[in-house]
C-alpha cells in the first residue's frame, strides 16, 4: 500500500509539474507588474479595511481563516522535511514559489471574489464556481470539487492530525489515539457552527499562535546572529550545488523546495479562494491583495523562522535519495536515529533544554488545528456547490462531517511517511486542476485587476467593482448588488 501511494505521489509531482507552478507563478507576476512589490503597502491597508456591509466576513477574518489554511504542519515539520531531503537549499527554492506564487494567489483569490454567490448570510466561492462561471466548463468545475472534498475532506486531515499527535507523543508521552479522540471533540465543537464560527476562531488564534511562534525563533535568532551570514551563504550556495556537502542534490532542493513551498502556503492550489470568497469587500482585487499578503506571512515569515533556527542549531539531518525517492545514504546527520518529525523539537530544545519539545508541541497544535478547519471549510464549500437541494445536502453534509472525524482521527494512528504522500496525493490533484484554469482565465483577471489599477490611480481609495463596465458576464452576485 505504501509502495502505491508513494507511486502515485511522485506521478503527481513529476518535474513537469513544478516547472508549472514556476512557470505560472512568473507568468501572473509579469503581468500584474510583479504586484508583490509594488502592492505591498494595499496589501497592508486593505488587510485591516472594514467590512462593506453585515453579510459574509471581514477581510482580516478571510485572511486569518487562509492563514489558518496555509500556516499549519508544512511550517514546522514541512520546512524540515525539505532540508531533510532538499538539503539546505530547498529553503531557497521555497522562497521563490512563494515570491511568484503570491501572485498566482492574488489570481486565483480575486476569481473566487468575482464569481462568488450568496448563500443565506453567507459568501461562497471558489475554483468550481469561477470555472463554471468564468470558464463555462461544468464537467471541469465538478471535477474540482469532487476532487477538494476528497483531498481537503479525507486525504488532507490526516497530516495535520498525525503531526499533532506525533508531536505531543514526543513531548508528553501522550498516547497518540488519545490526542485523536480529543482533536475531533474540539473540530466537532467548531465546525457545528457554520462559516463565521470558523472565521471568529481563526481571527483570534492565528494572530496568537502565529505570533508566539514567530517570536520563539526570533529569540533564537537572536543568539545566533553571528552565523546570519553562514546560514545565509549556506542555503543560497546549496541552492545552486556550489556547496561541497549538497551540491550533488540541487534538483532535490528545487522539488522538495518547491513541493514543500506549494503545501505550506498554498498558493496555486484553490484552497485560499474559498475563503477569499467569504469576504465581504467592495473590489475582488482588495481580497486578492490580501491573501497575496498571506503567502508572505506563510513562508517568508514562517517557515524562514522555522529553517533559520533548524540551520542555526544544526539540528537536522540531510539524505540522498536514488531514483524512486527513497533515502539511500545520509550526506549530513548531526541527529543520529531522527527523521524530520524531531528536527523543530530538537533545534528549540538546543537552547531551551526541556521546554523545546512541549513549546513546538503546543505550537503545532495550533498550526495544524486551524489547519484542520479550514480544511473543513474548503470541502463543505464545495459539498453546496455540487447540491443545490438543501434537505440533500443537510443529509451528505452530516455524512460528510462524520467522514471528516474518521479521516483526522485515523491520521493520529498512522505512519507520517504514509500521511505525507496521501496528502500530497491531494495537493497536487487540486493544483493540476486549479492552475489550467486560473491560466485558462487570465484575460478575465487581467481586466479585473486593470479596473481596480485604474480606480486608485484616480485616487479612489475604495473602488466599487461593475462587471458590466469592463464585459465580465456571470458575475451574478455583483450585478445584483445594490
Amino acid at each position: 500500500m505504501d509502495h502505491i501511494v508513494s507511486s502515485i505521489s511522485s506521478l503527481v509531482w513529476s518535474d513537469i509539474f513544478i516547472y508549472l507552478c514556476l512557470c505560472t507563478g512568473l507568468y501572473f507576476s509579469i503581468r500584474t507588474g510583479f504586484l508583490q512589490i509594488t502592492y505591498l503597502r494595499d496589501m497592508l491597508r486593505l488587510l485591516f479595511a472594514k467590512k462593506q456591509g453585515d453579510e459574509g466576513i471581514s477581510s482580516f477574518q478571510a485572511f486569518a481563516l487562509a492563514i489558518s489554511g496555509r500556516v499549519g504542519t508544512g511550517n514546522i515539520i514541512g520546512v524540515a522535511t525539505a532540508i531533510f531531503y532538499g538539503g539546505p537549499g530547498a529553503i531557497f527554492w521555497m522562497w521563490v514559489i512563494a515570491f511568484l506564487g503570491s501572485a498566482s494567489a492574488f489570481v486565483e483569490a480575486m476569481l473566487g471574489q468575482v464569481y462568488k454567490q450568496k448563500d443565506g448570510s453567507e459568501f461562497r466561492g471558489g475554483p468550481a464556481y469561477y470555472i463554471e462561471k468564468g470558464l463555462g466548463v461544468k464537467w471541469y468545475a465538478i471535477l474540482f470539487a469532487v476532487l477538494t472534498i476528497i483531498s481537503a475532506g479525507i486525504l488532507l486531515p490526516g497530516v495535520q492530525s498525525n503531526a499533532i499527535a506525533s508531536s505531543v507523543n514526543n513531548a508528553f508521552a501522550i498516547p497518540t489515539s488519545y490526542t485523536g479522540i480529543a482533536v475531533v471533540v474540539l473540530l466537532v465543537l467548531i465546525i457545528f457552527g457554520g462559516v463565521k464560527r470558523l472565521g471568529t476562531v481563526a481571527e483570534f488564534v492565528v494572530p496568537f499562535m502565529a505570533g508566539g511562534y514567530i517570536l520563539m525563533t526570533l529569540v533564537i535568532i537572536a543568539m545566533n546572529y553571528q552565523q546570519i551570514p553562514e546560514v545565509f551563504g549556506l542555503i543560497f550556495s546549496s541552492a545552486f550545488s556550489l556547496d561541497a556537502t549538497f551540491g550533488g542534490i540541487i534538483g532535490m532542493a528545487i522539488a522538495w523546495g518547491v513541493k514543500r513551498g506549494i503545501y505550506s502556503n498554498e498558493a496555486g492550489q484553490g484552497t485560499a479562494p474559498h475563503a477569499a470568497a467569504a469576504a465581504d469587500v467592495n473590489h475582488p482585487a482588495q481580497q486578492g491583495l490580501v491573501q497575496a499578503f498571506s503567502v508572505y506571512v506563510d513562508t517568508l515569515f514562517v517557515c524562514t523562522a522555522t529553517a533559520l533556527m533548524i540551520l542555526f542549531t544544526g539540528m537536522y539531518n540531510v539524505t540522498n535519495t536514488d531514483a524512486a525517492g527513497k533515502a539511500t545514504t545520509l550526506l549530513q546527520e548531526n541527529l543520529p536515529g531522527v527523521d524530520y518529525n524531531g528536527f523543530t523539537q530538537a533545534a528549540v530544545s538546543h537552547h531551551f533544554p526541556g521546554f523545546g519539545g512541549s513549546f513546538v508541541a503546543i505550537a503545532l497544535f495550533f498550526f495544524a488545528f486551524t489547519t484542520i478547519m479550514a480544511y473543513y471549510y474548503y470541502a463543505d464549500t464545495n459539498i453546496v456547490y455540487l447540491i443545490k437541494n438543501n434537505k440533500v445536502r443537510a443529509i451528505v453534509g452530516r455524512i460528510f462531517q462524520v467522514a471528516f472525524l474518521i479521516a483526522v482521527y485515523y491520521g493520529t494512528i498512522r505512519t507520517a511517511d504514509t500521511a505525507w504522500a496521501i496528502g500530497d496525493i491531494g495537493v497536487g490533484l487540486m493544483a493540476w486542476v486549479n492552475i489550467i484554469a486560473i491560466l485558462l482565465m487570465s484575460k478575465i483577471a487581467m481586466k479585473v485587476w486593470k479596473d481596480y489599477k485604474i480606480k486608485r490611480k484616480q485616487g479612489i481609495e475604495n473602488p466599487d467593482f461593475d462587471p458590466k463596465e469592463i464585459g465580465i458576464k456571470n458575475a451574478d452576485y455583483w450585478e445584483k448588488r445594490d
